[in-house]
């Protein structure tokens, strides 16, 4: 059986928050005020149904959930767009001008692998709290923006014009990496993933734990 992911009490987040910020570093407190934006909640009510529609079908929700593999898919189909991009943009900085057509590939490829990725997240952030859901939007926004960018790319590198097509691989390469940290604090610091009871043992026992020295010391 796949499980919702066990998430820390806020009690405990509040507590440890407390603690901790008057000395916390920049990306710690961005992530801390999306949690807390209820301006966002406007956006998680609007994405709300779709998701629950996407995972209305048991079968279909087991798949997205990655119900055969004990855990969710979405960290694992992430690699491939992020692979994809970060390789053609390495190309675009050493690999000359006889790799251009390999890096505008690699973004062709990252575009297509960045569909299913991005289906198999809204399954993910559709059984989490609202808290982990309002970062969730937000990272999906960055990934959206990261994926129109890298499609301009793609079409201005089609059209001959190299240049304007490595500037906006680069800036969507920028909104990526900073989706990804936002996936990152909820994958890590959040601990928002489905997975099977099975791996029950290896969580913490308690919000608590997840959220005492490891967010102050």
């Amino acid at each position: 059986m796949t499980t919702a992911p066990q998430t820390p009490s806020d009690d405990a987040f509040e507590a440890a928050r407390g603690r901790y910020r008057a000395g916390e570093p920049a990306l710690v407190g961005l992530a801390l005020r999306l949690e807390e934006d209820g301006r966002l909640d406007a956006a998680v009510d609007a994405l709300q149904p779709a998701a629950d529609a996407l995972v209305a079908d048991p079968a279909r929700r087991d798949v997205l959930l990655g119900k055969v593999m004990g855990h969710s898919l979405h960290p694992v189909f992430t690699d491939v767009p992020i692979g994809a991009w970060v390789s053609a943009l390495a190309l675009d900085m050493v690999g000359g001008r006889q790799s251009r057509p390999a890096a505008r590939r690699l973004i062709g490829i990252g575009i297509l692998a960045a569909v299913p990725t991005a289906v198999a997240g809204l399954a993910d952030w559709q059984h989490v709290g609202r808290r982990d859901q309002r970062v969730g939007v937000v990272h999906a926004a960055g990934n959206s923006l990261g994926l129109l960018l890298f499609g301009a790319s793609w079409l201005a590198r089609g059209r001959g014009h190299q240049a304007r097509g490595v500037a906006l691989g680069l800036l969507g390469g920028a909104a990526a990496g900073f989706s990804g940290f936002l996936g990152a604090h909820l994958s890590l610091a959040r601990n928002v993933a489905a997975r099977d009871e099975a791996f029950a043992d290896s969580l913490p026992v308690s919000g608590a734990d997840r959220t005492g020295d490891e967010l102050t010391g």
